[in-house]
């Protein structure tokens, strides 16, 4: 599976990777939820707030994701931080824009 980087900043925010698996790995596997669930030895409640957009994938989750679909771990961890931090930064806007960059300069100086 080819990966592809991302530039920031994103104007629209990244996908849940919950969309990617119901969309892209479930659809394409043919399979339902429920057998989902059994093969990632999860709850289909669990599963299904996953798919759902509203849980999101832990390392755990990564792990059992990245084995079922044979891409790793990592894939699915780097499209949960990325969804997380936009979102993050986006509700942060307005506190961010306040907080002041250190120069490079004044740090060096302290040490």
């Amino acid at each position: 599976m080819t990966e592809y980087s991302v530039k920031r900043p994103l104007k629209r925010p990244p996908v849940h990777p919950g969309e990617i698996l119901r969309e892209d790995v479930l659809k394409n596997l043919n399979l339902s939820v429920s057998e989902a669930a059994r093969r990632l030895g999860i709850s289909r409640q669990q599963l299904h707030r996953i798919l759902a957009c509203k849980h999101p994938i832990s390392t755990e989750m990564a792990l059992r994701i990245g084995k079922f679909a044979g891409n790793g771990p990592g894939l699915w961890l780097r499209m949960q931080q990325a969804y997380d931090l936009w979102h993050a930064e986006h509700r942060m806007m307005d506190e961010l824009s306040k907080i002041e960059t250190v120069e490079q300069e004044a740090s060096h100086r302290q040490n």
